[in-house]
């Protein structure tokens, strides 16, 4: 038999493909172009002479071809990754720890089970959030408080401290069903200039909808704070005041019908989130690794995320 043309990235293309549900999201998962993708793809079909899933199926359907090469990659990417975890363990040793400190108070949603498949990957490395939401997460990095900070913001300004990018998403208004928005096809500042906001309670600052539409339009409308995302969508639901969530935060709650949403600027109100932490500890495989497995994790689990 001729020597096998098959390599890890193949492997890894084949089930991003499957996770993540198109070619489009594949590559984006990956980190390639979707014509470099599509590359790997016809090489291994030109191999073997036979398609490995079906070009019209969405999400894709793959053949018996394509399904024998998902099971090889099933059972050997784990064992690669492994071996690529035990050898960083070897190299800089196996303890560590990270204290992750948070400013928004949606990240447990993404936040948590990315941490649960982490810790299945690096046993030995001891995780904890700081307790509380923090108006200046990256503070307690300079502190000695936290090893992660989650932030919103790359702060140029911000000296001795590296930023990783997660992943950006789109922040939806929420609005009662029967509230007289609903009636337009997207939202813009003066919509909510005689309404209620209902928002965590944080500073202007750090809440997208004043900060990025609101405030340059200079609109100020009255606000109401909740602790809990529940009783912000309670209050939304009941006509106590409207909020702007992320899509990926009020999904299901959109898909039960609870609340209507509807797009804030004619091009749709977009956020972001970075992990941020000294240099010292960039360095550090597992956080290399945790990066890396936050967003796969958030990209394929979350409705409407992109990868930055």
């Amino acid at each position: 038999m001729n020597q096998s043309i098959l390599e890890v990235r193949h492997l890894r293309t084949l089930v991003a493909l499957r996770d993540s549900g198109s070619l489009v999201r594949a590559a984006q998962l990956l980190n390639l172009t979707q014509s470099a993708l599509s590359h790997q793809i016809k090489l291994l079909e030109d191999r073997y002479g036979h398609p490995l899933f079906e070009r019209k199926s969405v999400p894709p359907q793959f053949t018996a071809v394509g399904e024998r090469l998902l099971a090889l990659a099933d059972a050997m990417l784990p064992q690669v990754e492994g071996a690529e975890r035990d050898i960083a363990r070897l190299v800089l040793g196996q303890g560590g720890q990270m204290r992750i400190a948070v400013e928004c108070h949606t990240c447990f949603d993404w936040l948590m089970p990315a941490m649960d498949a982490f810790r299945t990957r690096w046993p030995e490395v001891e995780l904890d959030i700081v307790s509380g939401f923090h108006a200046d997460p990256v503070g307690l990095l300079h502190q000695g408080r936290a090893d992660v900070a989650i932030v919103s913001e790359v702060d140029a300004d911000e000296t001795g401290v590296d930023y990783h990018a997660l992943f950006g998403f789109e922040i939806r208004a929420l609005l009662a069903n029967t509230h007289a928005l609903v009636a337009k096809p997207h939202l813009v500042a003066q919509d909510f200039a005689d309404q209620t906001i209902i928002t965590y309670p944080v500073p202007d600052e750090m809440l997208d909808l004043i900060r990025q539409v609101l405030e340059p339009a200079g609109v100020r409308p009255p606000r109401r704070t909740t602790e809990l995302t529940v009783a912000m969508l309670q209050l939304v639901a009941s006509g106590r005041g409207v909020a702007a969530l992320p899509l990926w935060a009020v999904q299901s709650y959109l898909d039960r019908g609870y609340v209507t949403a509807r797009p804030i600027g004619e091009k749709g109100l977009r956020g972001e989130l970075h992990a941020a932490c000294l240099p010292s500890l960039s360095a550090k495989p597992y956080l290399q690794d945790f990066v890396q497995v936050t967003r796969e994790t958030s990209f394929v689990t979350l409705k409407g995320v992109e990868l930055l």
